[in-house]
This record gives C-alpha cells, sequence and structure tokens, in this order.
C-alpha cells in the first residue's frame, strides 16, 4: 500500500469512495450465481434462459463500458456516472417482481449497464490517481472479491430468514447499499461536472488501436472474462445437477472461489511490486488452467475444495494485472478503457450462452468443459506478453 501514502487527502477520499462502491459492485454482480437455481425454480426456466439471463447481464456490462468511456465527454464524469450505475435499482426491482423470461432478459441487461459504468469510472480513476500502479488495482478489485464472496453466504442466510423469497430480501437489502453508492459518486470530488471542450480533440485520438500493449490486454481480458462469466455463473448449478454437491454446499463452494480470489488478489498486491506484470500473471495463469483442470477432474470434496481454492487464487489477480499492462494508453486516451472493456466483455457475453446451450444439448460437464478452450487462449495471450511485449518495453 505504498502508494497510499503518496497521495494528498483528496485523491485518498476519491480512493475510498471507490474502494466502498466496487465492493457493493462486486455483491451485486456475483450474487446472480447463487440465485440463478432458485430464480429457475421460481419463475420455471429451463438452461438455455438461465444462460441467456448471464449473458444479458454481460451484454449491459459491455455496452456500458463503452458508454461510460464517451458520456463524460459531453455531460461530464459525474452526471454520467450517476446517470449509468442508476439502472441497477431498476433491474433489481423487475427481477424481484416480474418473471416473465423477456422482462428478466432485460432486468439482467440493466444491471449489467450499472456493473459496467461502475468498472469503468473506478477502474480509470484508481489508475490515473496512483499512476497504473498494479497494487493499487488489486486492492480495488480485492474488494470487489469480498463483495462477491459474501453474496452466497447471504443467500444462504435470507433463505433461512424468509424462506423461497428469501433472494428478493436480499435483494432489496443491497438496493438500500446502492443508494449508499450513489451518495458517494454525488459528493465525490471528481473532475467537474464540464469536461473542457478543448480536451475534446485528445480524447477522440483513436491512436491507441495502434498500440500492441492495448490489443495485447484485450486478448487476456477477452478470454479471461470467458473463464470468469461462465465458471461463476454456472459452478453453483454445474455442482448441483453434476449431483455432486447439495445447494446449500454448492453455494458454499461459491464463496470458497471468491475467498480464493480474494487471496489471490490480496497476494497480487504484495507481489506487485516485487515482480514484474508479466512474471506475475504468467504464473497465476498457468496456475488457473491446472486448477480448472483439476476441478473438472474432482469427484470427492476433498478435489473440489482444493481445486476451486486454487483456481480462487490463481484467477484473482489476472484482471486488474492485465489492465496495468495497457495503463499508459488508457491514462493517455480515457476511452481505450471503454473498448478494452467492450470488446473484452464479449466474451463474458459469449461464453454464458455456450455453456448452457452445451448443458441443454449434452450434459452439464460439456459446457464448463468448454471453457477449457477459452482458459488456453488466455495463456497464448499471457505468453505474448511475457515474451514479446515486455521485453519490447525494457529496450
Amino acid at each position: 500500500m505504498s502508494f497510499y501514502k503518496q497521495l494528498n487527502a483528496v485523491d485518498k477520499y476519491i480512493l475510498w469512495c471507490c474502494f466502498f462502491i466496487f465492493f457493493v459492485n462486486g455483491l451485486y454482480s456475483m450474487v446472480f450465481g447463487s440465485i440463478l437455481p432458485l430464480l429457475s425454480d421460481a419463475y420455471s426456466l429451463n438452461e438455455t434462459v438461465s444462460g441467456m439471463l448471464l449473458s444479458s447481464h454481460q451484454a449491459g456490462n459491455l455496452i456500458a463500458s463503452f458508454v461510460a468511456g464517451i458520456l463524460p465527454l459531453y455531460y461530464g464524469r459525474k452526471k454520467s456516472i450517476l446517470f449509468l450505475s442508476s439502472f441497477v435499482i431498476i433491474g433489481f426491482l423487475l427481477i424481484i417482481g416480474v418473471g416473465t423470461p423477456w422482462i428478466l432478459l432485460f432486468a439482467f441487461f440493466f444491471t449489467g449497464i450499472s456493473r459496467g459504468s461502475i468498472s469503468n469510472f473506478n477502474n480509470k480513476t484508481v489508475n490515473d490517481i496512483t499512476d497504473s500502479n498494479p497494487s493499487a488495482l488489486n486492492f480495488l478489485h480485492s474488494l470487489f472479491a469480498i463483495g462477491a464472496l459474501l453474496s452466497p453466504f447471504l443467500v444462504i442466510l435470507f433463505g433461512q430468514l424468509f424462506g423461497l423469497n428469501g433472494w428478493r430480501w436480499l435483494l432489496v437489502g443491497i438496493i438500500g447499499l446502492i443508494v449508499v453508492s450513489q451518495m458517494m459518486f454525488f459528493n465525490m470530488p471528481i473532475e467537474g461536472d464540464i469536461l473542457a471542450k478543448d480536451q475534446t480533440t485528445k480524447e477522440k485520438d483513436y491512436s491507441f488501436f495502434k498500440d500492441s500493449l492495448f490489443w495485447n490486454t484485450i486478448i487476456i481480458i477477452f478470454f479471461y472474462l470467458c473463464a470468469e462469466s461462465a465458471i461463476t455463473g454456472w459452478l453453483v448449478t454445474y455442482f448441483i445437477q453434476s449431483d455432486l454437491l447439495t445447494i446449500q454446499q454448492s453455494q458454499m463452494i461459491s464463496s470458497l472461489l471468491w475467498v480464493g480470489i480474494l487471496i489471490g488478489r490480496l497476494g497480487c498486491v504484495f507481489l506487485g511490486s516485487r515482480l514484474s506484470r508479466g512474471t506475475l500473471i504468467t504464473l497465476i495463469s498457468i496456475g488457473s488452467a491446472i486448477f480448472y483442470g483439476l476441478l473438472l477432474a474432482s469427484n470427492s470434496v476433498t478435489m473440489i475444495l482444493v481445486s476451486v481454492l486454487g483456481l480462487g487464487i490463481s484467477m484473482g489477480g489476472i484482471y486488474p494485472t492485465a489492465m496495468t499492462i495497457a495503463g499508459s494508453s488508457i491514462k493517455k486516451h480515457p476511452m481505450s478503457l471503454g473498448w478494452i472493456l467492450v470488446i473484452g466483455g464479449l466474451g463474458g457475453i459469449t461464453m454464458p450462452i455456450v455453456t448452457g446451450y452445451l448443458a441443454q444439448i449434452y450434459t452439464i460437464f460439456w459446457g464448463m468443459a468448454a471453457i477449457i478452450l477459452a482458459i488456453f487462449m488466455m495463456l497464448l495471450g499471457v505468453f505474448w506478453y511475457q515474451f514479446v511485449n515486455q521485453r519490447k518495453e525494457e529496450i
């Protein structure tokens, strides 16, 4: 946390606001994997529709990531983030009260809009304040992981307190936290509500498309989000349909994954200043491939526990570390972050549908096995940076 000592009081306040807001973002973004079986039972949804809901969330996430990079040019950062981050409230209200599939698709899409806009805002803000510090971004994403790992526990707790409607009351509680986040955005002393007009040309500079580090980041992020969105969205369902674990055990294991992700991100906070980003991302990406293979081969509770925890630890730092690869482009060209999140986010949309389709046509195992291809392609992107682009940076 050495980066923190170098910040002034205003930047420290902004940073802590980003930290809390990203915690809430993790809480509601990852609750869907745990409530998906409950939602499917309540509204009689099949696997394909369930996969489409997850992908609709990712579609909103993708579109907002792009819009959040452009809207501030015309309306300012504060007005833009307040508008885009409010969509999740509408989405949750629709999920709570309406079970029609096409309305649920819109509801999940709205939650994705808020998630993507907050991700864009927080990643850019922390990246700018800390000068692309890997430890800062890993700590930011660690708080996202804390919110994510708490989600399954809260689903279980609210289920015990309120029965079959427990997940609905949980979403009501999360709406309250979102309102607090909105108040923080409103009071945050971010750079004005109006962007200087003479900056418009600079902000619309697309020269970052020629940057190999920009494309390297996109490749890693695209295939990482393929894997992450499908794993986090379908893991609980996989264990239940494969008769490996009970519903509550599956939800607890989902939390264990996020415990691992939190450990991994905090570990990267420590290692970020000791290893080069190329060495760091290579080690954890290889670990992800090994532990995911072990997960698919697991047929006992012990093996499942080891593989899920190891997978989480390995996955934890990939996204934030990959984001620092294009740090110079993000700082110089704010729109580049939107393009990274949009193009990379296509992976998060595609894979849940593919997994759901294969699960319905064949079995859930083959749907999950397809994720291996995404992990392999991610590794190719990591090796490209480790052995080619990182060396160019050092010259």
